[in-house]
């Protein structure tokens, strides 16, 4: 098994509980789905929302998906001036066999990442 990192970010609509903590879980249903994870596969996962995102920590989102052995850390996002509101990422480090991993990028976060080429073979991850 090698260790490698993968990333995600995804738009939330609001700053509240349950639209945060949906959105997270998303986010880490899609990045388990993509890469064909399983709980056991996660070392770490360090989460970052964006100022304006207090309601709760989306690290909660990751404990109600089983991830309950795996080190979970909540920051807060720099601030950057136009930057996009609302949005919660994360990097995850991973016990893994796979040679390359697929960053998620989801709910309009797209453009965040234009410039990392797209898996060749499959142009929807990035």
């Amino acid at each position: 098994m090698t260790i490698r990192a993968v990333r995600g970010a995804t738009q939330v609509a609001a700053d509240e509980r349950e639209v945060v903590l949906a959105g997270a879980r998303e986010l880490v249903t899609e990045v388990m789905r993509r890469n064909d994870l399983t709980p056991d596969r996660f070392i770490s996962v360090l989460f970052t929302a964006t100022r304006d995102l207090t309601s709760v920590a989306p690290a909660l989102a990751a404990r109600q998906l089983g991830l309950h052995e795996v080190a979970l850390m909540c920051a807060q996002e720099m601030y950057v001036d136009g930057s996009m509101p609302r949005v919660v990422r994360l990097m995850a480090h991973l016990e893994t066999d796979r040679e390359q991993l697929s960053n998620v990028y989801l709910n309009g976060t797209e453009v965040l990442r234009k410039d990392v080429p797209a898996i060749p073979g499959s142009p929807e991850l990035r």
